[in-house]
């Protein structure tokens, strides 16, 4: 309701004077036959050439008028609509920006871009015929209706038939149609989907030799995408004919009745051919009111799919002024964690996690793939939030304090790195606007990556393809480490950021943060044992719980699980080495 009335009252005023323009323009259209009729009895009949260059004259300057009224409105329309459809899409992609990971994954990606995409070119589309020419289909139909009926009640009865079998084909039209659309708009979800998947795979594919397959998987969406089109274009494509043909039928109704009226004497052959003009009217009104059902029911599918996104009502909620309790800068606690993507009804990814990173401390976390390291660091900047528990940033709950505050105060480097187009210094300048170029380049000399930057043609100033496709790996985990510490944060996260880069470069770079990240706390999630081995604490994950905390001596001591991790990493090369 907030987006509705926000439209109306930006848009309520210019679509008005469209919507009066249009009826404008009905009204002279609606004239002219009136004025046909009074030319043919009164003047062509009577041979009164008089009479018909007044009327004709009168004719022209009526559709001098509508035409005016018919230019303002195609400005105002389409002026309207395209500010109409911006704005759309400027709030739809403000709303996603807006909503937690948690609902963000409610929805394939794909979808979402269509959504961005089709769907408000659908909506747009159809508030700009509606401003152009849908409204006039009804004031031109009932308009011509009501001069029919005042010019001859006789010949009128053929529209007492016509009109409810019209009726009832365009309710039918509209029943059929929407569930037919909608089966449509999830094709074209599911062919985003497939494309979406194949560009970002697309150099996996080829090393495989997969060109086939993947064409074959796409050729199937495109394939049901075009059946379903096609059968609800079909079955739509059947009711404009049949209301054309039921109209022309009432007009050959009209001239078989007029006929004979004109031959006994009752009726003037003005009446009929003013009756045809009317028929011909209500005719384009239908045809165009058959089309709004149409383009209603696409419409009607998108806005449905567009409501979805805007009126969800999942945010991150948080109390003004919170972080005025912090104690402690840059301390992270977990107090008896818990957490499950689906809720309290599903599987918990964490269990009873308790853990206290003090301010200062460089704190590695290892354990096997799948046993929850990255969606631990992910409840710390609110990403997603515990389904039990408490997680504490300076000493306060974080579902207390506000998420643009929290990413102020984290850095975080994911997984897989995430570059943008552009150069490599605004991507780097993305963890700090402000930044000069002395703390640009100086995140990239502490990443290990000002040597590989300052090599290339162009330097800072080299332009990155989508995703940094122009870079190795390792250059890209570089550059988001870069991007991290040009932040200054008080807490760095560290997701496995190191694993595209040989051991000598990790080496440098660890040895770089502890020279520059002191008093910052720092996160390190890591695969490989070396990455942690001599950190100031590290903590092993299995199957969503801590079974070992400590230095590394003492875990390779009492912690199973870190003794399997080593073993399988570092000793059984030690024995081959020492054997």
């Amino acid at each position: 309701m907030g987006y509705r009335r926000k439209y109306i009252r930006r848009y309520g005023v210019p679509f008005s004077l469209s919507f009066l323009l249009v009826a404008g323009e009905a009204v002279c259209d609606l004239l002219q036959p009136t004025f046909l009729a009074r030319m043919i009895d009164e003047g062509v009949s009577k041979q009164d050439f008089g009479t018909v260059l007044r009327i004709g004259g009168l004719m022209l300057l009526v559709t001098l008028i509508g035409a005016l009224m018919a230019s303002g409105r195609n400005i105002v329309s389409s002026r309207v609509s395209q500010a109409f459809g911006a704005e759309l899409r400027s709030d739809l992609f403000r709303k996603i920006q807006s909503l937690p990971l948690r609902s963000l994954d409610r929805f394939d990606r794909a979808s979402l871009v269509t959504r961005m995409t089709n769907d408000v070119t659908q909506i747009q589309n159809f508030a700009n015929g509606m401003m152009r020419i849908f409204a006039k289909a009804p004031i031109l139909g009932i308009g011509s209706l009501v001069m029919a009926l005042s010019l001859n009640l006789e010949l009128s009865l053929v529209l007492v038939i016509v009109v409810p079998v019209v009726a009832i084909l365009i309710s039918i039209n509209f029943k059929i149609g929407y569930p037919l659309f909608s089966r449509v708009q999830a094709s074209l979800d599911k062919l985003n989907s497939r494309m979406r998947e194949y560009l970002a795979g697309v150099r996996v594919v080829k090393a495989f030799n997969r060109y086939e397959e993947e064409t074959g998987k796409f050729e199937r969406s495109n394939d049901e995408y075009q059946a379903r089109s096609q059968r609800a274009m079909r079955i739509m494509a059947f009711f404009n004919p049949s209301i054309v043909l039921i109209v022309n039928l009432g007009i050959v109704g009209i001239l078989w009745f007029g006929a004979n009226r004109v031959d006994e004497g009752s009726m003037q052959v003005g009446h009929i051919v003013a009756f045809v003009n009317y028929m011909t009217q209500i005719l384009f009104s239908l045809m165009m009111m058959s089309m709004v059902i149409n383009m209603l029911v696409r419409a009607r599918v998108s806005g449905g799919r567009l409501a979805e996104v805007l009126t969800l009502q999942d945010r991150d909620e948080w109390q003004p002024q919170a972080e005025e309790q912090a104690a402690e800068k840059g301390s992270v606690e977990f107090r008896e964690v818990s957490f499950s993507y689906e809720g309290d009804s599903g599987e918990p990814v964490l269990k009873g996690i308790d853990l206290k990173i003090l301010p200062g401390q460089t704190v590695g976390v290892i354990g096997s793939t799948g046993s929850g390291k990255s969606t631990l660091v992910q409840l710390i900047p609110r990403f997603y939030e515990a389904t039990a528990g408490i997680v504490a940033m300076n000493g306060v709950d974080v579902r207390k304090l506000d998420p643009r505050w929290i990413r102020e105060k984290v850095a975080v480097v994911p997984q897989r790195p995430v570059l943008f187009t552009g150069t490599i210094r605004s991507n780097i300048q993305w963890g700090n606007e402000s930044a000069s170029e002395e703390e640009i380049a100086g995140a990239a000399r502490l990443a290990a990556a000002d040597d590989f930057i300052r090599a290339l043609p162009d330097g800072y100033e080299t332009k990155l393809g989508q995703g940094g496709v122009n870079l190795s790996g390792g250059q890209k985990q570089r550059l988001s480490i870069a991007r991290a510490l040009v932040r200054k944060p008080e807490i760095l996260i560290l997701d496995d950021c190191t694993s595209a880069v040989d051991v000598t470069t990790e080496s440098a770079i660890k040895a770089s943060l502890r020279q520059y990240a002191q008093g910052m706390t720092c996160i390190m999630i890591a695969q490989r044992i070396t990455s942690v081995m001599d950190l100031d604490r590290i903590v092993v994950l299995d199957h969503g719980e801590i079974v070992g905390s400590g230095k590394h001596e003492e875990l390779l001591r009492d912690c199973r699980i870190y003794q399997e991790i080593y073993h399988s990493q570092i000793g059984k090369e030690m024995q081959i080495y020492g054997a």
